[in-house]
């Protein structure tokens, strides 16, 4: 499908202004829209099947690697509006500190725990009002590597589709099924199907390498200045801690994600429930990012 290419060279283009104005949930949640910006971004989102409505894209500042016209022709055979941008226009519209001459608006992700279809075995992050966007896309990005089938985000503080969100899962908010539910739903929907859901808290003797994580299993993390609530520790089959022998008595929400999920993923491994790639079949990138 042919797309026509419109020019971009004014700040005060009303496209602009409401991409701007997408930075502010209230904004998002009227236009029923988000934005999605990078490379990395933008291609897991296309990769996933993310329709897009708008690209804005600026030559000059893409990253060299030769990919970015890639994405452009994806975005124009979808139907999207096209923006060839000027420098000072699309940094006018980034949120990205260097950005990188890609930025996509479209639909947001709507999912209800009625869409999800689990398999055997499932592996499950419930993420009880996480407050800051970083660290909901970084256990979005840890679950993604672990292999998780859902995440369940609860009573949340942090809208999933605040950009930053985005950014910090590396686009891999859209390679899961990442839905919304309140408490009492989600607890009674994992109950229903046989979940053990293991909560994390200090006060107790019991370690998280010392119980069961194969079967299905739904780990709990809750909101980094209290932790979980009352409700989701009394609803927990196991309450475990993370050893700490150091002088911090806590580790960040998402780094106690990421201890979890990968205790789950040994225990998977050696119970034959997960089989590990060869490295010659691995394909991703071995980078490290703030």
């Amino acid at each position: 499908m042919s797309t026509l290419v419109q020019q971009l060279t004014s700040l005060a283009n009303p496209k602009v202004k409401h991409v701007v104005k997408l930075r502010q949930r209230s904004h998002r949640d009227e236009a029923g829209q988000m934005l999605v910006e990078g490379y990395r971004e933008c291609k897991r989102a296309l990769d996933n099947g993310y329709q897009p409505e708008m690209l804005f894209f600026c030559e000059e500042l893409y990253l060299k690697n030769l990919n970015e016209p890639e994405i452009v022709r994806q975005c124009q055979e979808r139907g999207a509006e096209l923006y060839a941008c000027s420098k000072p226009v699309f940094e006018k519209m980034a949120y990205r500190e260097r950005p990188e001459g890609l930025l996509i608006v479209g639909p947001q992700c709507s999912r209800k725990l009625a869409d999800l279809q689990l398999p055997e075995h499932a592996l499950v992050v419930v993420a009880e009002s996480i407050e800051k966007p970083g660290n909901l896309g970084t256990i979005l990005r840890s679950a993604d590597a672990a292999g998780v089938h859902a995440v369940i985000v609860c009573d949340r503080c942090t809208d999933i589709h605040n950009p930053n969100v985005v950014r910090a899962s590396t686009g891999t908010l859209f390679s899961l099924p990442v839905v919304e539910a309140e408490s009492d739903e989600a607890i009674a929907y994992l109950k229903e199907r046989g979940f053990c859901i293991l909560a994390t808290t200090p006060h107790t003797e019991k370690l998280h390498s010392e119980v069961p994580l194969t079967g299905n299993v739904a780990i709990v993390v809750g909101t980094e200045q209290y932790g979980l609530t009352e409700k989701w520790m009394n609803a927990a089959d196991f309450r475990v801690r993370i050893p700490m022998f150091g002088l911090a008595d806590s580790l960040n929400v998402s780094a106690a994600t990421t201890i979890l999920l990968f205790e789950a993923v040994r225990q998977r491994i050696q119970a034959k429930q997960l089989v590990v790639k060869p490295a010659e079949a691995w394909h991703g990138e071995a980078t490290f990012d703030e």
